[in-house]
């Protein structure tokens, strides 16, 4: 037997083994398959939809000031070349660039399918080819014996800065840059070295070292602009995570209004259900408890139907506290509200406790300040406020304690009711619980009649559509104290003039909403 179960173990040890290797395979390969697809590389096959539409983009920003510098060249440039040479490299170069500007025109208008198709990057390579061996015809062009040595200064600068004008222009695509830039600085250095002077040739070597010096830049800019476009890929993942996020968060709000519409159906439908046998039985057990009907010769039938009509009475009031917590979560208990003294509502609820407490054997002590003004509320909810504190004092009190309650002025101007009783108390760390629905403490269960635990949820949920606050204190074995506030909105100041009256109900309203 023993053997077996080892056997089995083992077995089990085996196959989990294998299983974890599995998904460890499975996860490797989904890692290498998502950098191979979109992994964060900056390898020129990465991002080329967006770096040509750069390339285009610039090219088109650039449609007049390019013309506009070749003008200027060609201009200065008669003064060490023949005018008909030079106005025919201007037509030629001004052309190309013409053709350039078109093409990338005709990119940007075309749509993702006709980008898809065409191959526009050796379009774009051999035209910035043209277009480079353009400006270097210039360098070759023949020049005076006449000339000064003038005319290597401006062709030298004329380099640097159709260079770094087409390093700009082409950076976004590296083969663009070497055919726009290369043949320039190979011309110029040509042009350059078939002068055997110690000036011609340093020219040529600081031509080179130009164009080593902008290939970095270029290659500097490269990355710049594939680190901004992964920047901006990962923004716009974000933003689709983020909007799939807000539409599962919908979707969720709106299945969980359903859920709560469905409750509240299905509370209203079982409440009429429960509540219609209910009333039966109270009704009938109450006949049969009370022997209204004659008496009834066994003792036993007689306290099965007193539990009954205690059972019956314990679900009933169960129902109705579960529906009225469940109607003001959904925002439907609209509060019916007068001026009324809160004094008044906590005497009566006294009065109503009296009996309860009498057979406990329990004291109840009442203190009022006096003049106490009155209030905006709902008086049905400020009753059933101060019955549950009050039931649930007489209830967690021992035999022979003492309730205390107490209504007076806030330090803030508004009023509050206390009630504090010398009961076995409730642990801090148990005070959230008790505050829940359906929440109770280890020391009331454990000393007290079992109660539904909806009570305390029901008076915050009150107190808080009065604008005003419910604090419960307590400590073990010294007994616990319910503090109930309305805000100094609430309070009706003494005003002659029903219009006062009207507006200060109004305000009192407006402060709570």
């Amino acid at each position: 037997m023993g053997s077996t179960s080892t056997s089995s173990d083992e077995t089990r040890d085996v196959f989990n083994r294998k299983r974890a290797q599995r998904r460890r395979e499975v996860a490797r390969t989904l890692k290498d398959v998502r950098q191979s697809l979109g992994g964060p590389d900056t390898t020129n096959a990465q991002f080329q939809i967006e770096r040509l539409h750069l390339f285009a983009d610039t090219r088109i920003s650039a449609a007049y000031a390019v013309p506009m510098l070749a003008l200027i060249i060609a201009g200065i440039s008669t003064l060490w070349i023949q005018p008909l040479h030079v106005a025919i490299w201007c037509a030629i170069t001004i052309g190309m660039h013409a053709y350039m500007v078109f093409t990338c025109s005709r990119y940007e208008r075309s749509t993702s399918e006709e980008r898809a198709r065409s191959r526009w990057l050796p379009h774009f390579c051999l035209g910035d080819l043209a277009y480079g061996f353009c400006w270097a015809t210039f360098f070759l062009l023949p020049v005076n014996q006449t000339a000064s040595e003038g005319v290597l200064v401006f062709q030298f600068a004329s380099m640097l800065i159709v260079v770094a004008m087409n390093t700009m222009q082409a950076a976004t695509i590296p083969r663009a840059l070497m055919a726009s830039t290369l043949p320039i600085t190979i011309a110029i250095a040509i042009a350059f070295l078939q002068s055997a002077t110690p000036i011609h040739y340093t020219l040529a070597a600081m031509a080179i070292g130009a164009q080593g010096f902008f290939l970095i830049l270029g290659n500097q800019l490269i990355k710049n602009a594939n680190m901004i476009l992964e920047y901006r890929a990962e923004k716009d993942h974000l933003i689709a995570e983020l909007e799939t996020a807000n539409a599962l968060s919908d979707e969720s709000r709106r299945r969980a209004e359903a859920a709560n519409m469905a409750k509240s159906r299905f509370l209203a439908t079982m409440s009429h259900e429960l509540r219609t046998p209910l009333n039966a039985i109270l009704g009938f057990s109450e006949v049969m408890k009370d022997e209204v009907l004659g008496p009834m010769k066994n003792d036993q039938y007689k306290s099965y139907a007193g539990d009954i009509h205690g059972s019956g009475q314990h679900l009933l009031n169960l129902i109705n506290e579960i529906l009225d917590l469940s109607r003001i979560e959904a925002g439907r208990h609209e509060l019916q509200e007068e001026a009324l003294y809160l004094t008044e509502v906590v005497e009566e609820c006294i009065n109503m406790m009296k009996i309860r407490a009498g057979d406990r054997n329990l004291t109840l002590h009442s203190h009022f300040e006096k003049n106490m003004p009155q209030v905006w509320a709902d008086e049905r909810a400020l009753r059933q406020v101060v019955l549950n504190l009050l039931s649930n004092a007489v209830k967690f009190t021992p035999v022979g304690g003492d309730v205390r309650i107490t209504v007076g002025w806030t330090s803030g101007g508004g009023q509050y009711v206390s009630v504090k009783d010398n009961g076995p108390g409730i642990p801090e760390e148990e005070i959230p619980v008790v505050m829940e629905a359906f929440g109770q403490g280890s020391m009331a269960i454990k000393s007290a009649e079992q109660g539904t635990g909806l009570g305390l949820s029901i008076v915050q949920a009150l107190v808080n559509m009065h604008g005003g606050k419910f604090t419960l204190r307590s400590k073990l074995h010294e007994g616990t104290e319910a503090l109930m506030t309305l805000p100094a909105s609430r309070i009706m100041k003494r005003a002659t003039d029903p219009s006062d009256t009207l507006r200060l109900r109004t305000d009192a309203v407006r402060k709570t909403a």
